[in-house]
């Protein structure tokens, strides 16, 4: 792939703004092109390059990530159950997390994108997931270590364990509805959720209503129907903690 001096300063000063530890800094270098040139391949969008692009290194960042993501938490929780440190994984390698990531680094102002894509907001929140993910796996090409790449996510890491940890349904509200209106012997909560704005941007382009027992209990919004959905749950619950439905 060929790249441009100015492609390749842009891309020393990215890896500058990350605040790696400073010794794996002089990884990243003019005179050491072969790292740079990972580093352009994970932010390059398919759209852009058909034959180049981020795909492979997502795929490599995947792995990297899921593992010391679990190393992180086995020496941050030791003592936390492996059903427990699972369901906090989930959320640690989630493509919401990775998108707040990229969004922190502010991975979209060095990505490559074609501009069929990047007419496509709906894609911008995948995108950027998925380009912070192939930047792991990017990183671990050129470093050929994990612990520079797990000591650079530990800060986010902890927000997000604090953040998790801190909510009683571990974020998961459709499956805390379901399981406690089985508990209560109601019916399975039915999510009723439509499209009320076609703009891709809209963070109440979706709406839901959900119901148990026929009966409209909670509704919310969001940017898709999977968010519309869960923040639907999330006010289910809370109405369930002052409110009784007769079975």
């Amino acid at each position: 792939m060929k790249i441009s001096n100015h492609r390749v300063e842009e891309i020393i000063n990215f890896i500058k703004g990350l605040k790696l530890d400073q010794k794996f800094q002089k990884e990243f270098t003019k005179e050491k092109i072969k790292n740079i040139l990972y580093i352009n391949e994970s932010l390059t969008h398919s759209s852009a390059n058909s034959e180049i692009n981020y795909e492979n290194l997502e795929f490599l960042g995947d792995a990297v990530l899921r593992l010391i993501a679990s190393d992180f938490i086995k020496n941050k929780y030791p003592y936390m159950q492996v059903g427990e440190r699972s369901e906090l994984r989930s959320h640690l390698v989630s493509d919401q997390w990775l998108e707040e990531v990229g969004k922190k680094i502010e991975i979209k102002s060095v990505l490559v994108i074609g501009n069929k894509a990047l007419r496509d907001k709906s894609a911008n929140a995948t995108i950027q997931a998925e380009a912070t993910e192939a930047l792991i796996g990017a990183l671990y090409e050129s470093l050929a270590i994990v612990e520079p790449i797990k000591d650079w996510l530990i800060p986010f890491w902890e927000e997000k364990s604090k953040e998790v940890l801190a909510d009683p349904h571990k974020k998961n509200y459709k499956s805390a509805l379901q399981e406690l209106t089985q508990s209560k012997g109601l019916s399975i909560p039915i999510y009723k959720t439509i499209e009320i704005d076609k703009k891709h941007d809209n963070p109440e382009r979706f709406f839901c209503n959900v119901y148990v027992k026929n009966r409209s209990i909670a509704e919310g919004s969001g940017k898709s129907m999977k968010q519309a959905e869960k923040n639907a749950a999330s006010k289910a619950l809370k109405y369930f903690e002052n409110n009784v439905i007769d079975q």
